[in-house]
């Protein structure tokens, strides 16, 4: 989650404010009173306790509980167990491009919060070719995700987007690309809209993936997309990199 997000819920959360994260095993919301993953309490925490900052020390108990950690699959198309506005605030950071429903969740978070935060990567994120191996963005994500005025819309990450580098956001664009960038964020209150954008055909599947790369190639002033050759080179320099520095989320 982003750190400017991250200190906006955490400000604006009353005391006596109920809180849900989703999916959020990997760094739980340090404000959270529920979690719901598909992952147990035991072993939460992969991402090292990011969330814990020096105004909340990593030694002060957690608000949410191993009775309070619902362990479960969120796309499962059983309703999540709280009431319809049962909650104040929901989080759902980096979640919903993983699973296989996420109208489904979407849906779920509108009823049982009366507000909430979404965040999901950025198209340049997941079309950056080289993030982390010979593909463009994460090899375990299933959409492209476009945000926008209180509404999200999903696309079914084709496969090839890996074949055809102009498909892709070269590497060099991406290692630029600051925190915000990367990311894309939607504050709701009440309700959003959401749904599942379907491409008919590979026309409209070329033009979708390669207008965003050629729009923000023009807008960088950066030349035209690499060859093949020159990407799987620099996909290889960036690998020695991230392996250096260990790995992005």
């Amino acid at each position: 989650m982003l750190e400017s997000a991250r200190a906006r819920i955490l400000r604006t959360l009353g005391p006596g404010d109920v809180v849900l994260d989703v999916g959020g095993w990997a760094d739980p919301f340090e404000r959270a009173d529920w979690v719901i993953d598909l992952h147990p309490y035991a072993t939460r925490g992969a991402y090292g306790r990011r969330g814990w900052t020096d105004a909340r020390p990593a030694n002060e108990p957690e608000r949410f509980s191993e009775r309070t950690w619902v362990q479960r699959d969120v796309c499962d198309r059983e309703p999540f167990p709280f009431a319809d506005g049962e909650l104040d605030f929901a989080i759902c950071s980096h979640t919903l491009e993983d699973v296989r429903d996420p109208i489904w969740v979407c849906a779920e978070l509108q009823r049982v919060a009366r507000a909430g935060y979404v965040e999901v990567p950025s198209r340049l994120e997941e079309q950056a070719w080289g993030v982390a191996g010979e593909f463009a963005g994460w090899n375990h994500h299933r959409w492209l995700v476009d945000v926008g005025e209180q509404s999200i819309e999903f696309v079914f990450k084709p496969h090839s987007i890996h074949a055809d580098p102009t498909r892709c956001v070269p590497y060099e664009l991406w290692l630029d690309l600051d925190a915000q960038e990367r990311t894309q964020s939607l504050w709701w209150q009440g309700s959003f809209r959401v749904r599942e954008r379907v491409l008919a055909d590979e026309a409209e599947t070329d033009a979708y993936l390669r207008d965003l790369v050629s729009a923000e190639l023009s807008n960088r002033g950066l030349g035209p997309e690499p060859k093949r050759g020159a990407v799987r080179a620099r996909a290889a320099a960036l690998r020695r990199r991230i392996r250096a520095r260990g790995p992005i989320a």
